[in-house]
Parts: structure tokens; C-alpha cells; sequence
């Protein structure tokens, strides 16, 4: 897990710091490439006022989930956040959440039949977080206080903030994947371009192969060169099933005219250029996406 905790002199500013780790993670689960539904959610054990659980939705979830098609349509994108500013943060709050999502624990039949009947939805999430706000239930039993503006002492408000690190690795691949195997989002992809030599060994591949790993590397991406003597359709199935976003393939036909093949992992598509302009492409398209390079 991957645990935050806030400690705030008020309610005001606990609840604050509530918003900013909703709006925090939202950004997070989308530069991930993941659609992560904010869902009303039971304090259970550990108590408090508010709990927002963030699910995936995936056949194989453990949690049956009940939400308004509308939410899945919602995303942050590329709209500049102020963490600082509370009422923009409550803004992006009241959108996320004000669509109906709960999971089971929390589903009311009454207010889900107010949904439109064409957006109700029932499905299976994976849970990949949980924000709490616990108010003073801690603080108060351990007395625990800080000096307020007015030089009184208060009960410390509390909020625990966690994101299920490894339970991501099953989630992305749940989400993104095909018959094939894994489809990696840009974002998170353990590697982002795939180079496959058709013909190992031979001049002229060998070194467009190796000027195409040595360039993807100086655009600060990692490729996964294939440099194995194995047939074209036993390295394309690696590739497939490792699911790397983009591979470009080299081979003596395709360089004959100066050409590469650049495909993409999602949706299958091919296009001819030459070594020059994949290498640009692939550069590009990670600058465009702005994902976690870093």
C-alpha cells in the first residue's frame, strides 16, 4: 500500500485535505491509463465520517458495484489543478461523486432509481484505493491536540489516504487486455516500444535496429529489443503477449525502400515510414500523453 495520512487543526481543513487526495488520485488512476470510479464507500472498522473507495471495473472484481453510466464518461484531463485552492478541489469533488456509485455495502435501491434507466449499471470493480476522514474519533481518545488560532487547545481532525500498489498490476491488466495478452497504457508500461528484428544477424538490420535502440533510448524511453533468432510470428506473439504500446519492426524488405513498420498494440494498426520518422513518433507520442517518463 502506498499510505498518506493528514493531521488538520480544523474540520475545514481536513475536509480539504479529503478533496485533495480525491483529486489527486483521480489524476493518478487516469495518467495511468486507468478509469477509476470514485464510489461512495463504508468506513467499515476503522470508523469516520467519510470513505470514497476508487474502482476499477473488470469482470473479475471482488465487489459488485452499482453507478450511473455518466461517471465513466467523466475525466480530469488536461485541466490545470490548484491543490491549494479549496474551492476548486470541492468543485472537482462534487463532480466526481455527485453520480451515483457505490458498491454493495453502501448501494440504496431507493436514490439508484432515480438514475435514468438507461444509465444504470451493475458490474464488478476492483478495488484500487480508499481515502477516510475520521474526524476526532482518534485524536479524542488519545488526546491528542494542537494549539489553535485562538490559542486554545483542539482535537487534531484526521484522514488516512491509501492506493493498493500491487493490486494495480491485476487491475491494469484486467482492463487492458485482449486474446493476444496485456496491452500496457503508455503511462505504465514497463516498456514503451518494442523493436523486432526480422532478420538477425544481417547488415542492414542489425544496424537500423541499433541506431533505433540507441535514439528511443536518448528520448529518455526504454525499448525492449528483440534480438533473438526466432521466426517473424514467434517474436510478433512475444511482443503481443508482453503487451508493449508500440513495436516497430525491421526487416531487409521493408528497408529495400527505406522503410519500417510502426504498430500499435491497442489497436492493431500499421503504418510504413522510415526509421527516422517511428523514431520521431514514438518520441512524440510519449511527449503528447505527457505520462510518467520520470
Amino acid at each position: 500500500m502506498k499510505d498518506g495520512y493528514n493531521f488538520d487543526i480544523d474540520k475545514e481543513s481536513a475536509l480539504h485535505a479529503y478533496n485533495r487526495h480525491l483529486v489527486s488520485y483521480l489524476r493518478t488512476y487516469e495518467r495511468m491509463g486507468l478509469k477509476a470510479i470514485p464510489m461512495k464507500a463504508d468506513t467499515g472498522p476503522i470508523g469516520g465520517d467519510y470513505s470514497h473507495e476508487f474502482l476499477v471495473l473488470a469482470e473479475t472484481g471482488e465487489s459488485e458495484v452499482f453507478y450511473d453510466s455518466a461517471v465513466t464518461k467523466m475525466s480530469l484531463g488536461d485541466r490545470k489543478i490548484d491543490f491549494d485552492d479549496y474551492a476548486q478541489c470541492q468543485g472537482i469533488f462534487d463532480e466526481f461523486t455527485t453520480p451515483y456509485a457505490r458498491t454493495d455495502e453502501t448501494h440504496d435501491p431507493e436514490l439508484f432509481a432515480q438514475v435514468p434507466a438507461d444509465r444504470q449499471m451493475t458490474a464488478r470493480g476492483i478495488e484500487v484505493g480508499q481515502i477516510f476522514y475520521f474526524g476526532t474519533k482518534y485524536s479524542d481518545s488519545m488526546n491528542a491536540t494542537v494549539n489553535s488560532s485562538e490559542g486554545k487547545q483542539v482535537p487534531v481532525h484526521m484522514g488516512s489516504h491509501g492506493i493498493g500498489v500491487s493490486r494495480l498490476i491485476g487491475a491494469l491488466i484486467e482492463a487492458n487486455h485482449d486474446d493476444n495478452g496485456i496491452i500496457w497504457p503508455e503511462g505504465v508500461a514497463p516498456f514503451k516500444v518494442g523493436i523486432v528484428n526480422l532478420k538477425q544477424g544481417g547488415a542492414d538490420t542489425d544496424r537500423v535496429c541499433e541506431t533505433l535502440y540507441q535514439g528511443l533510448k536518448l528520448c529518455g524511453l526504454d525499448p525492449l529489443y528483440d534480438d533473438r533468432d526466432e521466426r517473424a510470428g514467434a517474436k510478433f506473439n512475444t511482443m503481443d503477449l508482453i503487451g508493449v504500446p508500440w513495436r516497430i519492426t525491421v526487416g531487409p524488405r521493408g528497408l529495400k525502400n527505406g522503410k519500417v513498420e510502426l504498430t500499435c498494440r491497442r489497436t492493431g494498426e500499421s503504418e510504413e515510414m522510415s526509421p527516422e520518422a517511428a523514431l520521431d513518433r514514438c518520441g512524440q507520442i510519449y511527449a503528447d500523453k505527457g505520462t510518467m517518463l520520470d
